[in-house]
């Protein structure tokens, strides 16, 4: 008998690369050549959404992996060197981030503590949605990269990080780069001790160890694989504290994204056609032949009404009427966008992020906890004092744009008026009247704003700034063209005369010479700081604690796509051990070698490396002779891909002696009890103490499945769904099974051939038991029937026997 049911094969159009299972549901997600990340349902292999690659994500996928609670599915792209964190219902981008080097493999894993006691802290841990509004999500007519904040997943940024209980993405690439991201966001862990390029990993779930795949390569010899186990014992000593340090970051991390997201908006508010004044005016002073000021023309249009044929021209044909209402509108509009941005998002992230640090400076004050994890009071109020900053330029920059408009609109009134009269057109009543209040107004503005700068027409192309928020938005390193005029500003005056309050870590500095984008890039690099100081404190906590050379690899496997190669990572969360998988087809082309070791590098596990003999006669439970030759193992036969589908059983694709290719299921419970014990000599490689490995053999029973007209290769499997996937060795061609269910089609041809085999003398007996039957159910219905009609009629009987054996 087989066992697995198919309930899905597909012919894709580009070859796949990488495939992983989902933790939770029936979705595989795949990724293709030609860098589009899919994702299939179980049922015929269903396609539930693609994500097309474009400038923004890159067209490069090099490692896939699923967040536990398959809500997010992060990828690597290797042209752009970035992690993609996906919407597994929407296929949306809610988060982008860099990284230092190419990701070459990824695993996602949830911690487990044991200590129920964390229950209530974790209850506790974060009160800040009782203290804080509730952000508000980015307007959608603004082009942000990301959706994280739109109006739709304005609770995004606190879904991502998924339960309160602490997941970490860990990352592996080139020249032993690892690092460990807390719920995908922040980065708790840079650990750079490791030699060699990864090319698998797993953290255990109780935080105590990771374990890397890396291969080494020197100049002469073929390349290495060496299995390495690295002590991560702060992680798991310091779990509650590690994980409220992890959320405030991961907090931090999301509202700074959010400002500048919210800077994006702002920016794009901010239109080209203000500063069509300017360009007017700089070109006017250019073509103009008299030696004139332009504010004395102004004002001699403000004071007499009448206009110079020059400046006649630039308002009556360059500006036009039309164009003047039209620009007024802009700024009113523009500006008004800008300065809703400033109050609604500006200051409420920055509010929110004032509290997060404050708290994370309360936690750094208690060093007996959270000293060790990297946590520095000094820092983090550095950076406390860079989000102030930011918050008083973003105030600057609203009473900017309140004057500015107030400005504008007592400006364009007067020269609409005064243009409306050039041209003999009539004035509205009620705009026809100015006070003497509104033309010291105008004049001021004139005397401001309208003369001629030579500096700034080296500096920039042009002479006026008469537009004076478009200087904040600009990412630019020079000073502001105009700063704010702080003559007259009593508290400006007394902190300058104060020697005391001059220097007081009390007051937030401000830098008036400064656009807001410059304050917003320090504020970033000042919390950047604050941020990878943990992650620097705890990367060197991190220390290899056992290295084993594993075997060499030929140059010729170069071509082999590496995610589907052996060695593979398993973490047995129950068990607390980290299993390894591999083959070395050099040596032993018919054995596959399980390394099992504990979790914690201190403890030692018995029975720690088995060879599972694949050409060594095995055992069968099947008396049927014809049964047991059809069983796999009776021949020579190699391992392709092996995936462990629980912690007692191996999912492996064979190779049989012709070509043919073999799904089964390999139990590795009596392989495990050997007492069989590996002398390991570390200076040695394990290729070349081959002789001395415990070898087993395995009993099959029913759990295997011969793959037809395909040549399979890989095998992806999820053994709490009880599902796999094998892909061609061309990577074009997919196959999905459920196991532990027998194939309806196997079912029907049993029942097919158990009717073929029945004698016609068989048939002639069963059909005299069949009619029989029907004759004894007759019978017992009709004697039912009486028995039936008996009891009515004798029931006036019983009740009076009753009632006269009452009465005696």
């Amino acid at each position: 008998m087989r066992a697995f049911r198919q309930v899905g094969e597909k012919q894709l159009p580009n070859p796949i690369l990488y495939m992983a299972w989902s933790p939770k549901r029936d979705l595989i997600a795949l990724a293709n050549t030609n860098g589009e990340l899919l994702l299939h349902r179980l049922s015929n292999f269903y396609r539930v959404w693609s994500l097309q690659p474009n400038e923004n994500t890159g067209k490069e996928i090099t490692a896939l992996a699923w967040r536990p609670d398959g809500k997010i599915l992060a990828f690597s792209l290797g042209d752009t060197i970035q992690v993609v964190l996906c919407d597994a219902e929407k296929a949306e981008i809610l988060h982008v981030f860099p990284v230092r080097l190419p990701v070459s493999c990824m695993h996602w894993m949830e911690v487990q503590e044991e200590n129920s006691g964390l229950a209530s802290f974790y209850d506790s841990e974060d009160e800040s949605n009782r203290f804080l509004p509730k952000l508000p999500s980015l307007p959608k007519s603004y082009s942000t990269t990301t959706k994280i904040f739109s109006e739709e997943k304005s609770d995004e940024a606190t879904n991502l990080l998924g339960d309160v209980r602490l997941n970490i993405l860990v990352l592996g690439g080139p020249c032993g780069f690892v690092e460990l991201y807390a719920y995908g966001l922040y980065k708790i862990a840079t650990a750079n001790r490791i030699a060699g390029y990864c090319r698998s990993l797993c953290l255990s779930s109780d935080l105590k160890s990771l374990s890397v795949i890396t291969e080494v390569r020197s100049t002469d010899d073929d390349p290495e694989i060496h299995y390495v186990q690295l002590d991560t014992g702060l992680l798991s000593s310091c779990l509650p504290e590690l994980t409220r340090m992890a959320r405030k970051f991961t907090h931090i991390s999301t509202l700074l994204e959010y400002l500048r997201l919210s800077l994006t908006c702002m920016c794009e508010a901010w239109e080209d056609i203000l500063l069509q004044m300017d360009l007017r005016l700089t070109k006017f002073v250019q073509e103009k032949n008299t030696s004139t000021q332009v504010q004395d023309e102004f004002l001699e249009l403000l004071l007499w009404g009448h206009a110079s044929p020059e400046l006649q021209a630039l308002l009556m044909n360059q500006l036009t009427v039309k164009g003047l209402k039209m620009l007024g509108q802009s700024i009113e509009s523009s500006y008004s966008g800008i300065q809703k941005l400033v109050i609604s998002h500006l200051q409420s992230g920055s509010e929110a992020l004032l509290y997060h640090l404050s708290e994370v400076k309360g936690m750094a004050l208690w060093k007996q906890k959270y000293q060790p994890l990297g946590l520095d009071p000094a820092v983090i109020e550095d950076a406390i004092t860079a989000v102030g900053s930011f918050t008083l330029k973003a105030n600057e920059l609203l009473q900017v744009i309140d004057k500015s408009m107030k400005n504008f609109k007592a400006f364009f009134r007067w020269l609409y008026v005064a243009m409306l009269r050039m041209s003999d057109d009539h004035v509205p009543p009620e705009l026809n009247k100015m006070t003497h209040k509104d033309l010291a107004f105008v004049a001021d503005f004139l005397a401001e704003h309208f003369s001629a700068n030579e500096e700034l027409f080296d500096r920039k192309g042009k002479y006026f700034n008469v537009e004076r928020v478009g200087q904040y938005l600009k990412d630019e390193e020079e000073d502001l063209v105009s700063p704010p005029n702080t003559e007259g500003n009593q508290w400006v005056k007394f902190l300058k005369e104060s020697t005391h309050l001059k220097e007081s870590p009390l007051l937030f500095p401000t830098y008036p010479q400064k656009s807001l984008h410059f304050v917003k890039r320090m504020m970033e690099g000042t919390i950047e700081l604050c941020l990878q100081k943990p992650a620097e404190v705890i990367g060197k906590s991190v220390k290899e604690a056992l290295r084993l050379p594993l075997y060499t690899v030929p140059e010729s496997s170069e071509n082999t796509p590496r995610l589907f190669e052996m060695p593979a990572l398993w973490n047995n969360n129950k068990a607390s051990m980290h299993y390894v998988v591999f083959c070395m087809p050099e040596i032993s082309p018919s054995k596959i070698y399980l390394l099992r070791r504990a979790t914690d590098p201190c403890r030692s596990v018995p029975n720690g490396l088995i060879a599972i003999d694949l050409s060594r006669p095995l055992n069968s439970s099947i008396d049927d002779e014809d049964a047991a030759a059809e069983i796999p193992g009776n021949g020579t036969y190699r391992c392709l891909d092996a995936r462990l589908y629980d912690a007692e059983t191996l999912t492996v694709v064979l190779q049989g002696q012709e070509e043919e290719r073999v799904l089964a299921q390999l139990p590795l419970s009596a392989a495990l009890r050997s007492e069989e014990e590996f002398a390991w000599d570390t200076t040695l490689r394990l290729d070349q103490q081959n002789g001395s490995i415990p070898s087993q053999g395995l009993v099959w029973e029913n759990q295997w499945r011969p793959l037809d007209n395909m040549k399979a290769q890989f095998v992806a499997v999820n053994g709490i769904r009880k599902v796999s996937c094998v892909l061609s060795s061309n990577l074009r061609h997919v196959r999905v099974f459920e196991m532990d269910v027998e194939d309806e089609d196997e079912e029907e041809e049993d029942r097919q051939e158990e009717s073929q085999n029945i004698t016609p003398d068989q048939e002639a007996l069963e059909e005299s038991l069949t009619s029989q039957k029907d004759a004894g159910a007759n019978m017992e219905a009709q004697e039912g029937g009486e028995a039936d009609q008996a009891a009515e009629g004798g029931s006036g009987d019983t009740l009076e026997h009753t009632s006269s054996s009452d009465t005696l």
